[in-house]
């Protein structure tokens, strides 16, 4: 069986973790997978957006414990800093991904959809950060991120108790954009792909760039970012283009 599934579409890219019977828990050969799979999209210039799903209940139980036993190396199994990276892969990947968490999202799982750009959920979604339960340290970024997007002492009970954040407390708490109906969920992650493509690529790059940096930054550095990045990007269009895109911005909200 595909561990897993890539399929191309018009502007976007799906791609769906493949492991229902294991709740998509995360072998070294599909990490592998993915990792090559985000490092081709990144060299297709037709593709301008990314969603990342799972197939059947859950969206991703983490790295598989079984094959971290099965074999010596323990962890080392996993070679996760070398072709393995996913955090690396998924960082260079330099257009917007969106993650539909169809379910639950333990741990290595909880990592990797918080390596996306735009959560969306279903009801049944649950996120869970169980690195003290099992007794490993994460080193996807957890113990940096969720205390940036959720606040503090949010992150904190998660991290040192293991329980489960809903999918309602999620969305309530900012963690996700918005919660949609199990069979509406892969649509919506379609439609927000869509509604990116339709934009100007060059733009939606710049911006996720801005975004993401002036996160790791204090908010004086970031708008001296914003502001270099702006005066490149805005001196190599014309007004010309602009009125143009701009007569397509208004049909496109009388449309709506």
């Amino acid at each position: 069986m595909t561990e897993l599934l890539l399929q191309r579409e018009d502007g976007y890219a799906v791609l769906t973790l493949n492991r229902p019977h294991a709740r998509n828990a995360l072998s070294p050969q599909l990490l592998l997978d993915l990792c090559e799979a985000f490092r081709q999209l990144q060299n297709d210039s037709d593709i301008h957006a990314a969603i990342l799903t799972g197939a059947g209940t859950a969206f991703c139980a983490g790295l598989d414990l079984k094959a971290m036993a099965e074999d010596k190396s323990g962890l080392g199994v996993y070679a996760i800093h070398a072709q393995h990276d996913i955090t690396a892969a998924m960082m260079a990947f330099d257009r917007p991904i969106i993650v539909g968490v169809n379910g639950v999202a333990a741990t290595g799982g909880f990592e990797l959809a918080l390596m996306g750009d735009i959560l969306l959920a279903s009801p049944d979604a649950r996120f869970a950060d169980t690195h003290c339960r099992v007794g490993l340290a994460p080193g996807w970024g957890l113990s940096q991120k969720l205390a940036r997007i959720i606040g503090p002492s949010r992150a904190r009970e998660a991290h040192f108790t293991g329980n489960f954040i809903s999918a309602q407390c999620a969305e309530a708490w900012g963690l996700v954009s918005r919660v949609v109906a199990p069979e509406d969920l892969l649509d919506a992650c379609r439609q927000v792909a869509a509604d990116i493509a339709s934009c100007v690529p060059e733009t939606v790059k710049v911006y996720k760039q801005m975004v993401n940096e002036g996160l790791q930054t204090d908010l004086a550095t970031g708008l001296a970012m914003e502001r270099s990045l702006m005066t490149d990007v805005n001196q190599r269009v014309s007004g010309d283009v602009i009125a143009t895109r701009r007569s397509g911005v208004q049909q496109r909200g009388k449309t709506q």
